[in-house]
Formats: structure tokens, sequence, C-alpha cells
């Protein structure tokens, strides 16, 4: 169990995670104690620097453009490419998939098969005959071997 948890904080740390000086131990009623986590204050500010880098961009693209849709700093190019996005993204997906799924194959050939009856009981009723015959084929039609 020790090497287990060796190999996590060496997994840790070299991910760069806050968790540097975490530690589980066993509390005085046997169970297992919460972690503690205690970031060293050199891992803490490079990170809290970059979100309010990132945060003070957003808040100067959303001052600059309220309209702002995420796609650029600049209200032209993001009205542009928000629309771009939309259109390609929404509409050809609807329009084309759509118009895909309409000119699919007859899956099982249910159409086929429905109109084929349809055009055999139209054949049968024009000839006078029963439209459901109980000999699927015509018996004098039918070659038998000799009977022996």
């Amino acid at each position: 169990m020790a090497a287990l948890g060796r190999c996590a904080r060496s997994l840790l740390l070299l991910r760069g995670s806050p968790a540097r000086g975490a530690r589980a131990g066993s509390g005085p009623g046997g169970g297992a104690a919460a972690a503690v986590v205690t970031p060293p204050p050199a891992a803490r500010a490079p990170r809290q620097q970059q979100h309010e880098e990132e945060e003070g961009d957003m808040v100067a693209a959303l001052r600059k453009n309220p309209d702002y849709h995420g796609f650029d700093a600049d209200p032209v190019v993001d009205v542009w490419n928000m629309r771009l996005a939309f259109f390609f993204g929404i509409s050809l997906c609807i329009v084309v998939g759509s118009t895909f799924v309409h000119y699919l194959p007859d899956h099982g050939m249910r159409k086929w098969a429905r109109r084929e009856a349809e055009q055999m009981v139209k054949e049968r009723e024009r000839l006078g005959l029963p439209i459901l015959d109980s000999n699927y084929f015509d018996p004098s039609k039918l070659v038998l071997p000799d009977e022996e």
C-alpha cells in the first residue's frame, strides 16, 4: 500500500498537482483521516495569475462587444464566425441529413413487398381468380416424379 502511495504522489508531482503535501493517515479511531492538501505558494501563484488573465480577457471582450459569442474578440469577426458556425453546423446538417435519410433505400423492402402484393391482387381480380388460393403454384404446371 505504501508503494501505491509513493507512486500516486510521484504522478501528482509530475503533473504539477497542488496536492504536493497531501497526507492521509489513520486517525485515533482506526479509520482513515481526511487528506490534508497544502499547495506550496510557488505552485499556487501562477495558476491564479493565469486564471485572472483569462478572466480579464473575457471581461475585456464583453465590455468591447456586449453581444460576444465566444469566437473572436473583434465584434465583426465574432458575428461572422457565429453566423458561419450556425449555418454550417445547423442548417446544412439538418437539410443534408434529412435529405440523406429520405433517400435511403427501402429498409427490409417493405414498400416493394406492398406494391408487389397490390399488383398481384389487381392481376388476380382482372383474371377473375380468387385473391387467395390454397395452391401457391398451379398444380397442372408442376412436374411430379412417377409413382412406383
